[in-house]
């Protein structure tokens, strides 16, 4: 698929973590990170940031290398906290677990532009993620890396034993939940409308045990500054139409007036940006689709007639149609193949 002209970049810390863990497994990794568009060079340089989408495919190629599909999970348990450097420590001197979670979403753009994040500070408080120029709908690992860093951060800041109160992902997970549930200290809700991870409210003046309201304004001067530098950007209508589209598909509702609306123009608008782009509308649910119909296929516990209602289709019929044109295979015959 086409990419945004501008690529969101990030540290690539869990690229870079990914890396380790599947060298450490004596896994192919050249092949691995072609694939991905990332270079051995990239990878060795700590300084250079990396393409948000780029990162995505790597920890996908990593995570099927390996068989761990929960691998943002494994990986964010053993990272070194301290290796996103300033961000870390502007969250390690704050005040409260409240002002951990605020900072950590005003200040998130630092170590990932393609992620951003907004502080929900209501009945519960935490952290609502939104995709910029990145496709969501193909990330996983990366995703669930970073809510169980945030999860780990908490807990070890302050000190105590904090569990989440809810955590939401957009994306669809059968293998794992459980263990990512029990991580988490709550039922993790998967094909979910927003990424989120919030916290009951008795946590929000859980003190951080090593505070420094001194350190804690220089580092909070230095953040801003740091943000200021960095524009964001919506990406391409191309990404912006197929996030919107992977979200509707369970609901059967990813209709090009119902994306239109969403994106804030007329159906005309949008499909003139898409031709501008070289894309229509159709083409990209197509594309949206197969790509979720290949991962969906690989999950043992997952029926043909669930795939076909996680893709927005009526009845198998239409998908099996479907994914024959696609691939000139049955959806059986290639679940047969890969599973």
């Amino acid at each position: 698929m086409k990419r945004a002209s501008r690529f969101p970049s990030a540290l690539g810390i869990a690229t870079r973590l990914a890396y380790a863990y599947g060298k450490a497994r004596g896994l192919p990794m050249t092949p691995l990170l072609e694939r991905s568009g990332l270079t051995r060079r990239q990878i060795e340089d700590s300084s250079q940031r990396l393409a948000v989408a780029d990162q995505i495919a790597f920890l996908d190629a990593v995570a099927d290398a390996a068989g761990d599909d929960l691998l943002g999970l494994h990986i964010a348990k053993h990272c070194e906290l301290r290796a996103s450097g300033l961000f870390y420590y502007v969250l390690a001197s704050s005040a409260t677990m409240l002002e951990v979670c605020e900072r950590g979403a005003r200040f998130s753009a630092m170590v990932n532009e393609g992620a951003v994040q907004r502080f929900v500070d209501g009945q519960q408080f935490g952290i609502e993620v939104h995709y910029a120029g990145v496709s969501r709908y193909q990330d996983r690992q990366q995703v669930e890396f970073w809510f169980a860093v945030l999860m780990r951060l908490v807990r070890e800041l302050t000190g105590g034993d904090v569990v989440a109160q809810r955590v939401r992902l957009r994306h669809s997970r059968t293998r794992g939940a459980r263990e990512m549930s029990s991580y988490f200290g709550c039922v993790v809700e998967y094909g979910a409308s927003v990424d989120e991870i919030l916290f009951a409210r008795k946590f929000a003046s859980l003190p951080v045990v090593n505070a420094d309201p001194f350190l804690n304004r220089l580092l909070v001067s230095l953040c801003e500054e740091a943000v200021a530098k960095r524009s964001s950007s919506p990406g391409s209508i191309r990404t912006q139409v197929e996030n919107s589209i992977a979200a509707l598909l369970p609901h059967g509702d990813a209709r090009v007036n119902k994306v239109a609306k969403e994106l804030g123009m007329s159906p005309r608008t949008l499909a003139r940006h898409l031709t501008r782009e070289g894309a229509t509308f159709s083409g990209v649910l197509n594309d949206v689709r197969r790509h979720l119909a290949n991962r969906y296929l690989e999950d043992e516990s997952l029926s043909i007639s669930q795939i076909a209602w996680l893709l927005g289709y009526q009845d198998i019929g239409a998908f099996s149609h479907a994914f024959k044109r696609w691939t000139g295979t049955t959806p059986r015959e290639a679940a047969a193949k890969v599973r």
